[in-house]
């Protein structure tokens, strides 16, 4: 049987232990040519959280959100200097950490322990069962009843296998999509990730859609470390346990999402939560 990395999923467990770092950013800068887009952040995602980037249009959240899995490598003139790590599990061997900048990594191996979903639903023009299949044929050895069951497994968590379940075989281009956004999660954790990144998950969506993907983002977090970046407010607030709030390029500040949105140190924090810009 084929087996896919996760973690304890009794939420309310690792609730109730403290935070432990999966993502170390310290004084992270990024350009893109002579234009700096990221100064000087630092920042620690927490392994088993929902983190939220917000910030107006053009404040850095997408650009970073695409560091960490190293998708500006294919930008021309795309470059970043400081620390941006996976910090390793001292209790796992071999317990290193990760340069994410080290030239010499292994992209490949990085997305697949760090997938990504963008704001647009992307399904390969294939069918529903060959997109999920798609990421482990290409890195792991399966029989075709592992695969069947992995394939299966992946859109149950993604909660459309019962939406899908009659149609594997029929175009992924067919589906709505909410569907189409939730298929796209199916294959992306059907490699095994540790993280998953949501670019803006919902913003093409419908209210109905948008509440279906919350409420997977919930399920998911005692499974994945989740960062999303969004610019709903009320969805930030309802989905993650950290958020991070960015200007200009900055990071103006972060912690827990109760506390940045009822009692943020920062004022322009406080104006930008309460929709007195953006």
């Amino acid at each position: 049987m084929v087996t896919v990395s996760t973690a304890n999923t009794d939420n309310g467990e690792q609730n109730a232990q403290p935070d432990r770092t999966l993502i170390q950013i310290d004084d992270f800068n990024a350009w893109y040519g002579d234009f700096q887009a990221l100064h000087g952040l630092s920042l620690q995602i927490p392994r088993y959280k929902v983190t939220a980037f917000i910030g107006p249009s053009g404040c850095g959240k997408s650009t970073l959100l695409k560091w960490i899995n190293r998708m500006n490598d294919i930008i021309p003139g795309a470059h970043a200097k400081g620390e941006l790590k996976i910090c390793g599990e001292a209790e796992t061997p071999p317990g290193r950490d990760t340069n994410i900048l080290d030239p010499a990594l292994d992209v490949v191996r990085l997305r697949r322990k760090i997938g990504i979903v963008f704001q647009k639903p992307n399904p390969f023009p294939k069918s529903i069962y060959d997109n999920v299949a798609f990421g482990p044929r290409l890195h792991m050895k399966t029989t075709k009843a592992e695969l069947d069951e992995l394939v299966e497994w992946s859109l149950r968590k993604a909660a459309v296998w019962e939406e899908v379940k009659d149609r594997l075989h029929g175009p992924a281009l067919g589906l709505s999509g909410g569907q189409q956004q939730r298929l796209c999660i199916a294959r992306a954790i059907a490699v095994g990730p540790e993280v998953l990144l949501m670019d803006e998950p919902c913003s093409a969506l419908d209210p109905a859609s948008t509440l279906a993907i919350e409420d997977l983002i919930f399920e998911l977090r005692s499974q994945y470390t989740i960062v999303i970046v969004t610019h709903n407010m009320q969805q930030a607030s309802r989905c993650s346990d950290k958020t991070a709030f960015f200007f200009e390029g900055r990071l103006i500040e972060s912690g827990d999402t109760e506390r940045i949105f009822t009692k943020p140190e920062q004022k322009q924090t406080d104006d930008y939560v309460r929709g007195k810009f953006g």
